[in-house]
């Protein structure tokens, strides 16, 4: 075989000629210092502000100040690792973080690496830490409630799904027992649970992930935790992290998902560590002065979103309904748009057509920020910030918790603005004024204290407000359902307690729900399936009641010196 030397140059010609060279510019910059989680970098002088900088070893970080000769650069991870003269290259790209059905049950750190030892995380899923909140057009009003299964709270001071409600109070007073309580309550209720630990000791998170797991919990539960070991910008992005892996449920599946923040006061002092090392001039308490800013930014992406409504033909199925199916190919978004679309059915479309909600629509993220007070002062800085950026606070007291009051809330200063719309009928109607008669019982036995002589109204008044005080608390870990709570309160609040010594008062709840489900259960399935008080099923529980009382409960008798003083109280002219 011959080869031919002018062929040969003519395709290696024709090659030169097509090549055109890829090239690539890459940004780079040198550390000129670097500790305590904050890096110093001269040059990228085209980074942006929140932009994602690439080290060595796979060590990320963000750029956060962009000064006239560096760039002060948080280090998402050992900082101990980068030295002086290290080369730092600019992505371009803002920090992602892992999401999916594949974070469902493990412990991650605020990157979305595991640390649960259970191996790698399978998920090519990714979503922007931070991200714009939906606008008034993308939300609808709250209308759905978020059962905690607590007693005190879905009657008093209820939450609907898409709500900001903060739970506040001093070191040890039980806001975190709320918040897993909470979780633990929406077993089986398709919500998904973000639980974000921020410096909290590696033991305590353990043993939460430890009680999760036991109650079967983990099944819908991802934990996010950043150690009190941690580097404070760890802890301070931690609340973004867990906000992105909640809002892929919310955004991509429809679902309604649950946002733990435990706490955002330490979320707040990393922030104001990370903001002092970068020389940002301090505000009040030290604080820099976009702290309400990284608060209000994080609890705006709580949303109930608004649903999006198509026209079908009456034949289509309802199963997996896409926007792409409308036989108009219009969507309709919220409440408006339902409006529009039933008058266009009405008037525009022949018979044979429906309006249908899509599939993947509607979904909610509902957020718990955790604050601890110092000495009950809700008057400092972060207290006051996030109180105002929330929809209510649950205030839990210190005073109502050593006496025994558990959970420990105080109905006098706690408040829900909107999950009132969301509670169901039958709670609304039995514990309407159960607020205002807890309160009203803590005026009188304050006033009691004094050692007035008190008038039989007023001595009735005071012991209904003690039995309803120990029908509200409630063991830890021991959510209540809704059904169940409804009865309860009824029981209490129709006088049907009145004659029972307040000690005894759980003992007679427990012993009555378990009467009802046993041999009463067609009363509480009317309840559960109409979700009203109706008068005929008022009627059906005072003569279940009745009938418990006089047959099968049996009050214990009166045998230390507190129960009789009760069963004296309660025999008093």
């Amino acid at each position: 075989m011959k080869f031919r030397a002018d062929e040969i140059s003519s395709v290696i010609q024709r090659e030169i000629e097509q090549f055109t060279p890829e090239i690539t510019r890459t940004e780079v910059g040198l550390v000129l210092e670097v500790g305590d989680g904050i890096a110093r970098v001269y040059g990228l002088s085209a980074v942006m502000a929140g932009e994602m900088v690439a080290f060595k070893n796979d060590i990320k970080g963000i750029a956060l100040n962009l000064e006239e000769s560096s760039v002060g650069v948080i280090v998402l991870g050992d900082y101990t690792q980068i030295e002086e003269g290290d080369t730092v290259t600019a992505t371009g790209e803002l920090l992602r973080v892992p999401v999916g059905d594949a974070l469902v049950g493990r412990v991650v750190n605020p990157l979305g690496e595991p640390i649960d030892e259970q191996g790698p995380i399978l998920t090519s899923l990714t979503r922007a830490l931070e991200s714009t909140a939906p606008g008034i057009a993308g939300r609808q009003p709250v209308d759905e409630p978020l059962q905690t299964g607590i007693k005190a709270i879905d009657s008093m001071i209820p939450i609907g799904r898409g709500q900001r409600e903060l739970i506040i109070g001093d070191r040890k007073t039980g806001k975190t027992a709320i918040a897993i309580d909470t979780i633990l309550n929406q077993k089986g209720t398709g919500v998904i649970c973000v639980y974000v630990a921020i410096a909290q000791k590696e033991s305590t998170t353990a043993g939460l992930v430890d009680i999760l797991r036991r109650h079967g919990a983990m099944d819908y539960t991802i934990v996010v935790a950043a150690g009190a070991s941690d580097p404070a910008p760890m802890q301070y992005i931690a609340p973004y992290a867990g906000c992105a892996m909640a809002e892929f449920f919310m955004y991509e599946q429809g679902k309604p998902t649950l946002c733990i923040y435990d706490d955002l006061s330490k979320q707040a002092v990393a922030y104001r560590e990370v903001s002092l090392l970068l020389r940002r001039p301090p505000g009040r308490e030290a604080f820099p002065g976009d702290v309400f800013y990284a608060h209000s930014r994080l609890l705006e992406r709580s949303a109930k979103l608004a649903n999006r409504y198509v026209i079908l033909p009456d034949s289509a199925s309802e199963d997996h309904v896409t926007e792409e199916m409308g036989v108009n190919k219009q969507v309709y978004v919220g409440v408006p748009g339902l409006e529009q679309a039933n008058h266009e059915l009405k008037h525009s479309f022949p018979q044979g057509h429906k309006v249908v909600k899509t599939t993947l629509s509607g979904g909610s993220l509902t957020a718990l920020p955790i604050i601890e007070t110092l000495e009950g002062e809700v008057s400092a800085y972060i207290p006051t910030n996030v109180i105002s950026i929330t929809d209510g606070q649950i205030y839990l007291q210190p005073d109502l918790f050593f006496a025994g009051v558990r959970p420990a809330i105080d109905v006098g200063i706690s408040v829900s603005r909107v999950g009132g719309k969301a509670q169901i009928p039958a709670m609304k109607k039995v514990a309407g004024g159960l607020r205002l008669d807890l309160a009203a019982f803590r005026e009188l036995e304050a006033f009691s204290q004094l050692g007035t002589e008190l008038d039989k109204a007023t001595q009735m008044q005071l012991d209904r407000g003690n039995r309803m005080v120990e029908l509200l608390k409630q063991p830890q870990y021991q959510p209540m359902q809704a059904i169940d709570q409804v009865m309860s309160i009824f029981a209490g609040s129709e006088g049907f307690l009145d004659d029972i010594p307040v000690r005894e008062v759980p003992k007679f709840e427990k012993a009555f729900l378990s009467f009802i489900r046993d041999q009463k259960p067609e009363i509480r399935a009317a309840l559960d399936r109409q979700k009203k008080m109706t008068d005929q099923i008022a009627a059906d529980l005072k003569a279940a009641l009745s009938e418990f009382k006089t047959r099968h409960y049996h009050a214990a008798p009166a045998t230390s010196a507190a129960s009789a003083a009760s069963a004296a109280l309660v025999a008093a002219p």
